[in-house]
């Protein structure tokens, strides 16, 4: 229950605050870029310092780096959620993530600990709809509590949420890696560097400019210090990711899955609702039930793990989940949010039906195919590629928005495309009347229909790799090593 909550509360934490912004921006006499660090602080934190976490979690054992992570998450959350200034909100912002990587490597890899057979299926069925529920209801819960409340709400939730979690996580066994006598600063060091470098580069990449300095500087110093990674676990006695698991080809297809399932997803949740506010004309409570179709599957799928693997190996449906996703897309750029709706909530149906069988069986299939000792170590690094797709998806689909909308506007007209992504009409409406809005909007479709594509190639690919690379019989053997 314990790890449920916190399944939970985390995607709330990703989702959620996007709805504060506006009122937050103006409460704080806040910058938009300032502002916009809000999400990219948490997302930043949340993908560097995840594999990190893992080792911690298999040394120091998995419930107390849980207890600590949830302490921090819900201290960082008070902290957001009473701060006089943007710049606190960000910095909390960042601890927070912080917390938020401890909190799910370590639990993830208790479930792996505690469960095994068809009861770790279900444990991880639960748990991946714990995190579609929280990624599901994120967006619609969090406008409540700024229409109730204040934009303070948002993160004052988590403050309840963490001391619930804190006391029903009291009860927890307590699991570590035996083998494990000390971590690895300088790989820890080495790798969270270059993640951060990494989710900043993309993160700052549209705003500053692909080419400029800020963007290939980040790229530039995480390539050095991903190699410098290398080297160094190459080198040391008890390395914080094991490079050898590297040479298992259905680890390495089941690490890098989640990439293909969330780039689009996280994208999704985060621009369709400006998307169907602007060239839909729905307000912002439809816009969030607009999205109910693409959500309610992944909660309600993973509850049907036990099942689903019953009839289907756990291989089939790694695989067929990305696949139906990449149809799904596809099929989204025959349709709008006006003349098309009930074809657009069928392909975004289809869509999270392929995401919500996914999610029911990553988890467990990325600690299944290692020893368990190693758990908290594999889930930590398919975490932090999970965090880094959300955070590096969100980032290049902004971008490659704004970028194919501005070239299908004329040149007098580019200028008005930030607002038409953001779903900011009245300012078009205001200098051009209709005709503009509406080439405006037609501008906008054409850079979806360029989104929806880049998106299928990716969960193609991801689909492709787990067909060719994952065999049944290292999931089938994982798991009957840990039920003897």
């Amino acid at each position: 229950m314990a790890i449920a909550l916190a399944a939970v509360m985390l995607p709330i934490s990703v989702t959620g605050p996007g709805v504060a912004l506006a009122d937050m921006s103006e409460a704080l006499n806040a910058s938009a870029a300032s502002t916009q660090w809000v999400l990219n602080a948490y997302n930043v934190a949340f993908t560097a310092f995840m594999l990190a976490a893992g080792s911690a979690a298999d040394l120091f054992g998995r419930r107390r780096l849980f207890l600590s992570g949830t302490a921090v998450f819900a201290l960082a959350s008070l902290v957001a959620g009473t701060a006089p200034t943007i710049l606190l909100v960000d910095l909390a912002r960042f601890v927070q993530g912080m917390g938020a990587a401890a909190v799910l490597t370590s639990g993830s890899a208790l479930l792996a600990h505690t469960f095994s057979g068809a009861a770790r299926a279900r444990a991880f069925g639960i748990f991946g709809a714990s995190i579609g529920f929280g990624l599901a209801v994120g967006p619609f819960v969090s406008g409540l509590l700024v229409g109730v409340a204040s934009w303070h709400a948002v993160f004052l939730v988590n403050v309840l949420l963490g001391a619930v979690v804190l006391v029903l996580a009291r009860p927890l066994p307590e699991s570590k890696n035996p083998g494990a006598r000390r971590i690895d600063l300088p790989g820890v060091l080495t790798f969270t560097l270059a993640l951060m470098l990494l989710a900043l580069g993309f993160v700052e990449g549209p705003s500053q400019g692909w080419g400029g300095v800020v963007t290939l500087g980040s790229f530039a110093g995480a390539a050095l210090f991903l190699a410098l990674f290398v080297v160094v676990e190459l080198r040391v006695a008890e390395p914080m990711f094991d490079l050898g698991l590297l040479r298992r080809p259905t680890f390495v297809a089941i690490i890098w899955q989640p990439v293909s399932i969330v780039f689009a997803f996280a994208a999704l949740l985060v621009y369709l609702p400006p998307y169907f506010q602007g060239a839909g004309g729905a307000g912002s409570t439809m816009s969030g039930a607009m999205l109910l179709p693409l959500t309610l599957p992944v909660f309600v799928l993973p509850l049907f793990t036990g099942t689903l693997v019953r009839l289907l190996s756990v291989r089939t449906l790694l695989a067929v989940g990305p696949a139906v996703l990449a149809v799904a897309l596809l099929l989204m750029t025959f349709t709008d949010p006006v003349s098309s709706r009930t074809g657009l909530y069928a392909a975004l149906l289809l869509a999270g039906v392929g995401i919500g069988l996914a999610f029911g069986v990553m988890d467990n299939a990325a600690v299944s195919v290692v020893p368990a000792e190693r758990s908290g170590m594999a889930s930590g690094m398919f975490n932090t590629l999970r965090v880094a797709g959300e955070t590096i998806g969100v980032a290049c689909v902004g971008g490659l928005l704004l970028t194919s909308t501005r070239q299908q506007l004329s040149a007098d007209d580019g200028a008005m495309a930030d607002d038409v992504v953001q779903g900011r009409l009245g300012s078009v409406r205001a200098s051009g009347g209709e005709d503009l809005v509406d080439r405006a909007v037609q501008g906008l479709q054409h850079g979806w229909s360029v989104v929806y594509v880049v998106l299928a190639c990716v969960a193609l690919a991801g689909a492709i790799a787990i067909f060719t690379m994952v065999r049944d019989r290292d999931l089938d053997q994982s798991s009957a090593a840990q039920e003897v």
